[in-house]
């Protein structure tokens, strides 16, 4: 089952929203409605679904729609038309007291701006909504204390909302949505309020959180580089309009419109892309049982001077250059003693950013491994190309 599904969604702001209804099921577009109706077209029959641990994103400028749908979602705002669904549950169905409940059990809520009480310590912001479920003291203040070590601010739980910076702050909002313990999070523009650097560290955060907690979330943005390093999935916003779903790499690799080319092509493909878009699988491996003369012999037929050493278990223990196979062979050694261990090695998930000045300072290939094996190389080539061509490779890698 699908967390969120949203079919249609239609909000239309003015005196006879019906009337801006009809004419947008003849085909008139938002601007011929505006003029002729004086009618806004909020949002106009959007729709998409979520998968439950997913973080999903919905980008567009101001004006697109992205805020207005969010609180769609939520029921902040009554829709024009269209049903949403949390958990297969229509919540544009619902009366008041199922509507409350399904905000409070199922739907946290991070906005712009952070919502702190100022007469209120961290400790107590953050228990606020458990509070109002009539929660007793000593269990919502565990909770509470609980979140605000999973964002990063235990010490900090005494303190006033005065006494923090604007990053902590909205810290202080993450773990009040975080200690109601709702499957799903919504965030609405959470961080463009946080200078840059600020900023980043709380993108980071947030995909820790995620994938410790497992939490779907739902986050609106108008940045597109925010959207492409956070978004499992990113939907791309255009007058009320959702105009592309895709992953990152699909809205780099495949815009399906001018207006989705016209933002794709200045961004940083090297803080999108990662890790597993551009490793190769290596050509030869070889393990310690193989020995010194089966490890020169397969760097020789492959043509190459070094060689990847892994365990029977696939799990990842070196380097091995053709020179030391040869000395290892020579002095009757082992290959665990002349293995080069300290080579560069990354995640999957890692940024071609983070691996440019690794790249430039190292001679041999990265490894890319995960949960101590290896999965594949990358070579300084393949994050170049990357980079500009923005495709995977399948090709096998000479190391």
């Amino acid at each position: 089952m699908k967390k969120i599904e949203v079919h249609q969604m239609t909000k239309i702001f003015g005196a006879h929203p019906k009337q801006g209804m009809n004419r947008l099921n003849q085909g008139e577009s938002k601007e011929e409605i505006l003029k002729n109706t004086g009618l806004t077209v909020g949002v106009n029959q959007a729709s998409f679904s979520v998968n439950p641990g997913e973080f999903f994103v919905i980008m567009g400028l101001s004006g697109s729609g992205k805020s207005t749908l969010i609180r769609l979602v939520n029921r902040l705002i009554e829709p024009t038309a269209g049903e949403v669904y949390i958990d297969g549950e229509d919540l544009t169905k619902m009366n008041q007291a199922s509507l409350i409940e399904t905000r409070r059990k199922k739907l946290g809520m991070v906005f712009q701006k952070f919502g702190l009480f100022p007469h209120r310590t961290v400790l107590h912001n953050v228990a606020y909504g458990l509070e109002i479920q009539g929660i007793n003291k000593n269990e919502r203040e565990k909770k509470a204390l609980k979140s605000i070590e999973d964002v990063g601010l235990k010490g900090y739980e005494n303190s006033y909302p005065n006494e923090l910076s604007g990053g902590m702050q909205q810290r202080v909002g993450l773990a009040r949505a975080l200690a109601n313990d709702t499957d799903i999070l919504l965030m609405d523009e959470a961080f463009s309020a946080l200078d840059p650097l600020i900023r980043k560290e709380m993108q980071d955060e947030l995909l820790h959180l995620q994938k410790k907690l497992g939490k779907t979330i739902l986050f609106i943005t108008h940045d597109l580089d925010e959207a492409l390093k956070l978004g499992d999935r990113v939907a791309i916003m255009k007058d009320g309009e959702i105009v592309q779903v895709g992953t990152s790499e699909e809205i780099l690799e495949n815009p399906v419109n001018d207006y989705v080319s016209s933002f794709v092509k200045d961004v940083d493909r090297s803080k999108v892309l990662e890790a597993h878009h551009v490793m190769q699988r290596p050509e030869v491996l070889t393990t310690y049982k193989d020995g010194p003369r089966v490890a020169i012999r397969k760097m020789e037929e492959a043509g190459v001077s070094s060689i990847f050493v892994v365990d029977k278990n696939d799990c990842f223990k070196g380097l091995l250059t053709v020179d030391d196979a040869i000395r290892a062979y020579n002095e009757q050694i082992s290959l665990e003693e002349v293995l080069k261990a300290d080579v560069y090695s990354t995640s999957r998930t890692t940024p071609l950013n983070d691996l440019l000045g690794i790249a430039a300072d190292t001679h041999y290939p990265i490894a890319v491994v995960e949960e101590g094996k290896l999965e594949g190389i990358i070579s300084r080539v393949s994050i170049l190309s990357g980079l500009v061509l923005g495709k995977n490779s399948n090709e096998e890698a000479e190391v």
